[in-house]
């Protein structure tokens, strides 16, 4: 592809990717004399700590997303940035061309890649049309139509036994996606829905939370770990720690459970299924792997150099959620501690494309790059209305944890700040107050009804 964005003697820089980690690079480099162009394959940037909300009919999709080219209008102001939505289909790397669908080609003198994550089903690929995960907007529409369509099923249902799988709503994995799905299904069932059928009572609804350890949020210290446990079930969520999933079809899961005894196999009938177990890096990853000599971790992520750069290309950087990245000391060289590894949550996103543009700054300038630091500031989740679990740190004052109606508040007004948009914000704080004083969901509107699942077939078309 040659246009006026290769042109003009200007160091060509390519991100691949324009989640949290691609924007933060091309605002840290959108000063500079070089020429961006951002290739992501949607015209949107998600917010994905908000996204289990459109999935749950709590919010609409515009509330969490915001188109690339106005959410970066400052600057294109600028001059420099081209955006491209295109599918990226491979990187030569000897010839500095990211290859894009339609046989286009982009050449590069910097790459960035920032391509985010997919699900992992730890090579059970099969159960994701059963199990639907959730990481972009279209996995959420999916999932929304699930859970709704299951509640229109069961009240056709005449018998109490065929309604009872319908009626049942499994969530795979309690990190804080499980746990937030888990915790406003049930609100839905509990606090929403009882006056709007009339076959059904939606109280009866039972949400099953499955986690393959034996405590919930796992990256959190097991004191917070063991009060969201306790808020899920005052919510009335079924808690199953330490269940290793062995099935899941169309009739619901297979999961094993140990004891004193040995191994012991249930089966949990459920006809809405959702997977929020496993993340592995998106495909690119392992093509960029086979392209540079780098190394993918189990989980198809690239490990980095401590500057977020490839071993043997400089030239390339990957951060992000693609990163199996390690976070060093201030100050001081990367050979002098092993380096913790950095979590895969939007913070860490966003430092890493800071660090990725400042060192490519670095190297434009003939100056050494620096390892990379992550400042972790502590993790959120929220369990359900007026419940959540904070674990912060706070310089001089170190870790601050609470959890409560507390720890809520806190959790909500800090997503409304981070969202991106005046628009944004707004939208989301009128959205979840109604929601407050009226229990009211306000985007349980789905456009087809599911395919999987829920039971729509081209016959009632």
């Amino acid at each position: 592809m040659n246009d006026k964005t290769t042109e003009g003697g200007k160091p060509r820089v390519v991100i691949i990717g324009c989640g949290f980690g691609g924007l933060e690079a091309v605002r840290g480099l959108s000063k500079a004399a070089v020429e961006i162009t951002v290739v992501d394959r949607t015209n949107h940037h998600l917010f994905q700590p908000l996204l289990y909300q459109v999935a749950t009919a709590g919010l609409s999709a515009p509330a969490v997303s915001s188109p690339i080219r106005h959410t970066l209008r400052t600057e294109m102001s600028r001059g420099n940035l081209t955006i491209l939505q295109a599918l990226v289909t491979g990187i030569d790397v000897n010839a500095r061309q990211v290859l894009l669908d339609g046989g286009q080609t982009l050449p590069y003198d910097h790459l960035i890649v920032a391509a985010g994550a997919t699900h992992s089903y730890f090579g059970h690929d099969d159960w994701a049309a059963f199990a639907p995960g959730l990481k972009t907007l279209d996995d959420a529409f999916k999932i929304r139509s699930r859970v709704i369509g299951a509640f229109e099923r069961a009240e056709r249902c005449t018998e109490p036994a065929e309604r009872q799988p319908w009626m049942t709503f499994v969530v795979i994995g309690a990190g804080p996606t499980g746990v937030e799905m888990a915790g406003t299904m049930t609100e839905i069932a509990q606090h929403t829905l009882p006056q709007e059928f009339r076959r059904i009572d939606s109280t009866a609804t039972k949400v099953v939370l499955m986690e393959g350890s034996d405590r919930v949020l796992g990256a959190f210290v097991p004191s917070l770990s063991e009060k969201a446990r306790e808020q899920l079930v005052r919510l009335g969520v079924d808690v199953r720690t330490g269940c290793k999933v062995t099935g899941i079809d169309a009739d619901g899961v297979t999961y094993e459970t140990a004891d004193a005894s040995g191994a012991q196999t249930h089966r949990l009938q459920s006809k809405t299924v959702i997977w929020a177990a496993g993340v592995a890096g998106s495909p690119l990853g392992r093509m960029l792997a086979a392209a540079t000599g780098a190394t993918a971790d189990r989980a198809g992520r690239i490990v980095v150099e401590p500057d977020l750069s490839l071993v043997g290309h400089p030239e390339i950087c990957v951060i992000g959620d693609l990163a199996s990245a390690k976070s060093f000391e201030v100050g001081k060289p990367a050979t002098a501690s092993e380096g913790k590894p950095v979590p895969g949550v939007s913070p860490g996103a966003k430092q890493m494309g800071r660090a990725a543009a400042a060192n490519l700054l670095r190297r434009l300038r003939g100056e050494p790059t620096q390892p990379f630091h992550y400042a972790d500031y502590g993790n959120l989740a929220t369990v359900g209305r007026k419940a959540a679990v904070v674990d912060l740190t706070v310089p001089i004052f170190g870790a601050i944890r609470f959890s409560g109606l507390f720890a809520w508040l806190f959790w909500l007004f800090a997503h409304v700040y981070f969202l991106i948009g005046f628009r944004n914000r707004l939208t989301v704080m009128i959205d979840w107050g109604w929601a407050y004083w009226t229990y009211e969901r306000s985007a349980r509107v789905v456009a087809e009804p599911p395919d999987v699942g829920a039971g729509a077939g081209a016959a009632g078309r």
